[in-house]
């Protein structure tokens, strides 16, 4: 496993994109991709909302959708099949996304470490609002006992990454009864709201995965990024 040298100054872009459509921050992804890839940017970090969406991964079981085309229209929600791995999940308004698009050749070049990575931003996350989380053997993800509060799914390309987290915490979590969330039939979908028995101000949340994100991540400095600075570089922006 190549370990970066430790001497290395890394530079995290981030920004805060607020509510962006599924489609439209999927092609932001790619073009920020390219650039990073080119070596153009420095790693960047976006955080979000989708509006209601359903996604699915690559091995995603078509079964695992249980809602109509008439239920999905009546609801508002858009379905992808993208390229991250993972079966299907729900993306929404209280969910916050994490889309880091960073080299991990400068980190460490373990797709492994760094799933483990993006599960210890949440959990010490959680543990700032005095939650205790765990990691499952067998499934990806950050875990309650046996509720899912974090689903993971990521793709890697000549060791930059893209896609990421879905974070619940004032998720409506109604949302997730029209799948099987990752195609996991025993296991529960839980957010922070619900385990704190309130809701919580996003911005401060995002504050806290920034700061966490540049701790597991090793970042000597963040540059805070306008959001216009990137979706206006969309032709068509939703």
């Amino acid at each position: 496993m190549h370990m970066a040298n430790q001497s290395t100054y890394r530079i995290l872009d981030y920004s805060d994109l607020g509510l962006v459509d599924y489609k439209t921050a999927w092609d932001l992804q790619k073009e920020i991709f390219n650039l990073r890839l080119m070596n153009e940017i420095n790693d960047t970090f976006f955080l979000l909302e989708h509006p209601h969406t359903y996604t699915l991964g690559k091995v995603a079981e078509k079964e695992n959708l249980l809602s109509s085309s008439e239920q999905l229209e009546e609801l508002g929600i858009s379905v992808y099949e993208i390229d991250r791995g993972g079966d299907i999940t729900y993306h929404g308004p209280g969910q916050i996304v994490g889309y880091p698009i960073i080299n991990l050749i400068n980190w460490k070049q373990d797709t492994h470490q760094y799933l483990r990575g993006l599960e210890e931003v949440i959990m010490l996350t959680c543990q700032d609002y005095g939650i205790k989380t765990e990691r499952n053997p067998n499934y990806t993800g950050v875990w309650i006992g046996s509720r899912k509060i974090t689903a993971i799914g990521i793709k890697v390309s000549r060791w930059i990454t893209m896609h990421g987290f879905a974070f619940n915490v004032n998720t409506d979590l109604n949302f997730f009864g029209g799948i099987i969330p990752c195609g996991i039939k025993d296991k529960e979908v839980t957010s922070l709201s619900k385990e704190i028995g309130n809701e919580i101000l996003l911005s401060e949340v995002k504050e806290k995965l920034v700061s966490n994100f540049q701790k597991v991540f090793d970042y000597k400095k963040i540059i805070i990024r306008e959001k216009d600075s990137y979706l206006k570089t969309l032709i068509n922006i939703s």
